[in-house]
């Protein structure tokens, strides 16, 4: 143990002088110290990694992931629906849900284990399960699917947590609080290797050994957050302990945060300790680097950097019932991430591993056509900023999005053309100017028509789902 810590210690000072060394811009721009204000945390900047990064991987794992089961039912994700939680498509809530009457999820419980059966039972099987994953595969699989940063859930609503974290639970027996593998450290340690960041998910707002609910309806919602001294001495000492151990690059915190912690103080610690970290929206503060729809893209750019966080089904939690149909198709997976990116957003993709850690089938096809093609289409993703509009369409029919990189504009067709030359409407180039296929090294052939711009494309396309023109000259 000694030893490990020691290990660990050194390897975070040196990441963090690396820090440091690659980032003086940063440096210059932030203030030396922290305090927790509004006024002085406001101050922080957003730094350019997250900004570049575009595309990061969530994981949720934990106790749900052995039973690993919810209904196929609101794909859209229509949480205003009357039935919506009894009839919750999200299997990390599988604790609120089979205590539910009328929940499918509560007799799929009863089916399977059995009416008696307490939910931190789960806690040894999870615990076997483990002992049979990889985090150096996981991290190897998240950086060929293109991430630039992993986002870990390290506490859920339930309570269990992804750390050995040395402040009991009050509310759970001792082999029931946390995994008996550092998931965590082991991770962290792993992603770092393949030159990723890494982030912790923390729920700060539900903890259901302090207040158990369950949920009912929409009014148990607030009622259900834990307001007790106690608790928030609890979610600050946990918040502390991943900062101080694992500084993570993105602090995402979820369900607001206790009032009776302290969550300026934590920022404040936390931007003191990882000065180019990100924080997200959800402390209940008026203070956050980006905001985090769910399940929701913007409809147009936005000022503000934004992440959408969703998972390639309909739950972030592993669901062992969801399928093909139930999981983005390769080409919607594609178009998602090039529309966040046109309107200044990240995608926080979300996987839901089986208990002992096994990627579902139909979840690494997703990943692996994703990062085959940012491995050819990447350069119009990494590094972008919008341009002046993020939609177009061309004359065929074919929805485009524009980002713009280094005096160059990049447009994505949403679609396969049918012929070999398309029109991108309510566009002017000037003469001199160059457009390339990516994937392709020599310059396309152009024209300008009006207020359209006539491209000529070779027979056969080099890109799968969605093709990029890179446009190297003044558009407008």
């Amino acid at each position: 143990m000694f030893v490990h810590q020691v290990c660990r210690s050194s390897r975070t000072a040196i990441i963090l002088l690396l820090c440091f060394l690659v980032s003086p811009c940063l440096q210059a721009q932030s203030p030396s110290h922290f305090e927790p204000s509004l006024e002085s945390l406001d101050k922080h900047p957003l730094p350019q990694w997250y900004a570049d990064a575009k595309l990061g991987i969530f994981i949720h794992w934990g106790l749900y992931s052995v039973p690993g089961w919810a209904p196929l039912i609101h794909p859209e994700h229509d949480f205003t629906s009357p039935d919506y939680i009894t009839h919750n498509p999200y299997a990390e809530w599988y604790l609120n849900s089979m205590r539910l009457e009328g929940a499918p999820t509560k007799a799929y419980h009863r089916e399977h284990y059995g009416a008696d059966y307490d939910y931190y039972n789960f806690a040894p099987v999870f615990d076997r399960e483990i002992q049979k994953w990889n985090p150096d595969t996981w991290a190897k699989i998240f950086h060929d699917a293109g991430a630039k940063y992993v986002v870990l859930t390290t506490k859920h609503h339930d309570g269990f947590t992804l750390w050995p974290s040395s402040t009991p639970n009050p509310k759970l027996p001792a082999e029931r609080q946390h995994a008996t593998r550092d998931l965590v450290g082991e991770l962290t340690a792993a992603v770092g290797k393949q030159g990723l960041r890494m982030g912790l998910y923390y729920s700060g707002g539900y903890d259901w050994t302090f207040v158990p609910g369950p949920i009912r309806g929409p009014a148990d919602y607030e009622a259900v957050k834990p307001q007790s001294e106690a608790y928030g001495k609890y979610a600050d000492a946990h918040m502390r302990e991943l900062i101080e151990r694992y500084h993570p690059a993105v602090l995402w915190n979820d369900i607001d945060y206790p009032k009776s912690g302290h969550p300026l103080q934590i920022m404040a610690e936390y931007y003191n300790t990882v000065p180019d970290g990100v924080i997200d929206d959800r402390f209940g503060v008026k203070h956050s680097d980006f905001i985090s729809p769910e399940y929701v893209t913007l409809d147009k750019i936005s000022t503000t950097k934004w992440e959408e966080c969703r998972g390639l089904g309909r739950s972030f939690g592993y669901n062992r019932a969801e399928g093909e149909a139930e999981t983005i198709a390769p080409a919607d997976l594609i178009y998602l991430l090039v529309d966040i990116v046109s309107k200044n957003g990240n995608l926080l993709l979300d996987v839901g591993p089986e208990a002992d850690g096994t990627i579902p089938p139909v979840q690494m096809d997703r990943l692996l056509a994703l990062g085959a093609w940012l491995q050819m289409n990447g350069d119009a993703i990494y590094g972008t900023h919008p341009w002046k509009r993020a939609a177009g369409e061309t004359a065929e029919g074919i929805p485009v999005r524009f980002t713009e990189k280094d005096s160059a504009v990049y447009a994505t067709l949403l679609g396969q053309p049918k012929t070999t030359g398309i029109t991108l409407k309510s566009l002017s180039l000037k003469v001199g100017s160059q457009i390339y296929l990516l994937g392709q090294a020599t310059p396309l052939i152009w024209s300008q028509q009006g207020d359209a711009i006539k491209v000529s494309l070779p027979a056969t396309l080099p890109g799968r789902y969605a093709n990029v023109l890179k446009v190297i000259g003044p558009l407008s």
